[in-house]
């Protein structure tokens, strides 16, 4: 019998190129005693900065990015971090050892063995990094008065430790900081089911460290874990932060005289959005922290797709980029004036590539959503109405890039872009430093434990997002509005606006399940 000719479809091939490429791309020499030694790339290579990321709207070019001199100039930092606990919730004796147990290593390559000691590694780095610390004795006093911290709304995790802070003891002496990936990037679900890689801010909890604003002003920086530290009045350092003068956006422009008080005002709104602006983001046009579950199979990163994923290498040095070597340069702009300054350490590429490890092995928390009749009869619909186009099963996204309203793109299009725009707020892809022009074809996996949708974290609910209320002006909404417009329509992405509301519910119900 000769064998048959099977053509498989077209995702179903794309899924497998990828996973061909990452499986080249995590190349293992596998040593004779059966140890596991891994070829880490070298994270600041400027052959793969040449074309990592995208030209930005409006400048026709890519940012630039620091030289490898330079980079590699930065003194490693390789610091064990402890968590601080509510006090009266602490251990006996646990602060005395703080203070005596001096620098320790946050990871030592020399001792990891096996796939899952760089894996275990790696989530060190990712909940126990630090990056923003202060040595200000008043913030740490703070710390350590029960009655100053429940005053300022602090709530304990269930063990009683404060969740994002901890305890870095230096050569200095003992620093309080944020870890710079999980206090960004860890869910607790109602039940307190934590889920690494997830957004903190998806869902409202009780979990607050409360000294969040005390050490970026101690520490002279911005919200977000910016690794700048600054000389000058509020405006001065939010323009550097985010202003983009080549948009010519007239809102960017008014960043310079903004006041402390309408800053706080932003900043606010976009928390309530699922999102906190870092640098070279935006308070004007928020972000939501993105879901980090499933990112080896991402073809971009940021919502934008500022930058290529075509390797563990590239997730290494995107984490490096947004910690504490972010771009200053912008074609002929720089960003940076006299008096501002880096944070002047970096991880080493063995700690950031056990990092990228560990973010690559996260997975999904237990679904709680049956895949019950409703269900069934929404997934009949979710191909009815042809949304597999862009969001593609498995991964349930095609890896492409989508129009921004407004943009006009090159005559020829890059091959992972397709001609069509969906409609959503333009200004975070048009007017920011992160504004390519695109935006990215979201995964719907993991949409039940998201809690706010669109890349604005605008939409708060998935009965939100398909309820045709939303594009009225009368319209509240549940996740992002800018500070002082209690109600505004939200446009774009009006797919299955347009069916009855049982067949939503049915579509919703289906979406829950993946």
């Amino acid at each position: 019998m000769q064998p048959r000719n099977i053509r498989l479809p077209w995702p179903v091939i794309c899924a497998l190129a990828v996973a061909v490429a990452f499986g080249a791309a995590l190349a293992i020499a596998q040593t004779r005693d059966g140890s596991w030694a891994p070829d880490i790339p070298v994270v600041w290579d400027e052959q793969a900065l040449a074309d990592w990321a995208l030209p930005l709207a409006g400048l026709g070019a890519p940012p630039t990015h620091m030289s490898a001199a330079e980079y590699y100039s930065l003194p490693e930092e390789n610091l064990k971090s402890y968590p601080v606990y509510m006090p009266g919730r602490e251990p006996e004796g646990y602060w005395q050892r703080i203070l005596e147990v001096g620098q320790q290593p946050l990871i030592e390559p020399d001792k990891l063995r096996s796939e899952r000691d760089w894996v275990a590694a790696g989530e060190r780095v990712f909940l126990d990094w630090v990056v923003l610390r202060t040595f200000d004795p008043d913030v740490i006093a703070l710390a350590r008065d029960r009655q100053a911290m429940e005053a300022r709304g602090a709530g304990p995790l269930p063990d009683g430790t404060i969740n994002g802070l901890r305890w870095l003891p230096t050569k200095g002496g003992v620093a309080l900081g944020f870890t710079n990936c999980s206090a960004c990037h860890v869910l607790y679900l109602p039940d307190n089911t934590a889920v690494p890689g997830a957004s903190s801010f998806a869902i409202p909890n009780n979990f607050r460290n409360a000294l969040g604003g005390a050490i970026r002003a101690a520490a002279r920086t911005l919200p977000g874990e910016v690794p700048f530290s600054f000389a000058g009045a509020i405006g001065s350092s939010a323009y550097q932060a985010y202003g983009a003068p080549w948009t010519n956006d007239p809102a960017g422009e008014r960043l310079k005289g903004i006041t402390r008080e309408e800053f706080d005002a932003y900043v606010a709104a976009g928390i309530r959005g699922g999102g906190v602006a870092r640098w070279n983001g935006s308070i004007l046009y928020p972000t939501k922290i993105p879901d980090l579950i499933g990112f080896k199979e991402r073809r971009y990163i940021d919502h934008t797709a500022t930058h290529r994923h075509r390797n563990i290498g590239d997730l290494m040095r995107y984490a490096a980029l947004v910690s504490f070597a972010e771009t200053v340069e912008f074609g002929t702009h720089r960003v940076l004036e006299h008096g501002t300054e880096r944070f002047r350490t970096r991880l080493s590429d063995e700690a950031l590539y056990a990092l990228a490890l560990y973010i690559y092995s996260l997975q999904p928390p237990p679904n709680p959503h049956p895949f019950d009749e409703r269900a069934r009869a929404g997934q009949a619909l979710f191909e009815r109405e042809r949304c597999s186009r862009c969001h593609t099963p498995l991964l349930y996204t095609n890896n492409r890039l989508t129009l921004a309203e407004g943009f006009t793109p090159p005559e020829v299009l890059p091959p992972d872009v397709a001609r069509v725009s969906v409609g959503t707020d333009p200004g975070l892809a048009l007017r920011t430093r992160k504004g390519t022009g695109y935006y990215k074809v979201p995964s719907l996996k993991g949409v039940w434990y998201r809690g706010h949708y669109l890349h604005d974290g605008a939409v708060g609910s998935l009965e939100e997002m398909f309820d045709p209320a939303r594009l009225s002006d009368d319209h509240e909404p549940g996740g992002y509005s800018p500070p002082g417009v209690p109600k505004r329509a939200i446009p774009g992405h009006e797919y299955g606006l347009d069916l009855s509301r049982e067949e939503r519910a049915e579509l919703i119900a289906f979406l829950r399940t993946l």
